[in-house]
């Protein structure tokens, strides 16, 4: 009997997202896609439809209180079922916090935080209640400490990877496996739309990070730090004071919102 259910990708349009999707197919999972772009989704869909066997798209955007009504009325009225949610969709904002625009600060906070927590309650519940599902929330190696000039979206990481470490805890014993997904440096546009200069002397592809990820997944980890270099400089951090590694941050970040703006 062909499984009845769902993986829900957010944020497929790209990057991460598209490349979790690609890796879920190629593993015959059937997919439900969302993101804001209808031509790369559907792009996407064309790809991968032939080893996942069917691919929905659902064009929605999370920046808005509606959008994750607009997923779960689609699944709703198509009657689909999903038993894997991968919360992907985020963007960042690189600058000096005072000097930003708060409109799209705050956008960058109901993408990656208010849909995000929305989405991950809503099919933890139907989850729970089937006593099996998991969910992959997308959070960063931003999420470990403060980040200056990219203060917000760092601090919406942390939310995410400390919302998916606690979901982890409690949901242990009931069929249902919450993971964080932390990269570090990926080749993908988020740096082009944060304006910031994507450098690093350790730098994934997408594809990396995804296989990974889903490796995780597959072994129940409750977290994921993409990258033996981050692994190593998420465990340096934790060592030294504070201040230190925040002023040291503030040193690298300064650096790469200049270059990213001329």
């Amino acid at each position: 009997m062909a499984d009845p259910f769902y993986a829900l990708v957010t944020g497929a349009s790209s990057g991460i997202g598209a490349a979790l999707a690609r890796a879920l197919a190629r593993r015959g999972r059937r997919l439900v896609v969302t993101g804001r772009n209808l031509e790369r989704l559907e792009k996407l869909a064309a790809e991968t439809r032939p080893a996942a066997g069917d691919v929905r798209i659902v064009l929605a955007d999370l920046r808005a209180e509606t959008g994750p009504d607009q997923i779960e009325e689609y699944l709703a009225r198509e009657g689909l079922q999903v038993d894997l949610l991968v919360n992907n969709a985020g963007f960042g904002a690189g600058g000096d916090f005072a000097a930003l625009p708060i409109a799209r600060q705050l956008e960058m906070l109901d993408v990656n935080m208010r849909s995000l927590a929305e989405l991950t309650h809503r099919h933890l519940v139907r989850m729970r209640k089937r006593g099996a599902g998991a969910i992959l929330n997308v959070a960063s190696t931003a999420a470990f400490q403060a980040v200056p000039y990219m203060a917000a979206y760092a601090a919406s990481k942390a939310f995410v990877l400390h919302l998916s470490l606690g979901l982890w805890e409690e949901n242990r014993h009931t069929g249902v496996h919450v993971m964080a997904l932390c990269p570090g440096t990926t080749r993908t546009g988020f740096f082009a739309v944060s304006g910031i200069a994507m450098d690093g002397p350790y730098i994934e592809t997408p594809e990396q990070v995804a296989e990974a990820a889903l490796r995780a997944l597959a072994r129940r980890r409750p977290i994921l730090v993409c990258g033996w270099p981050n692994r190593a400089m998420v465990a340096l951090e934790r060592l030294l004071p504070r201040r230190w590694v925040v002023m040291a941050a503030a040193r690298y970040m300064r650096k790469r919102t200049t270059a990213a703006l001329g």
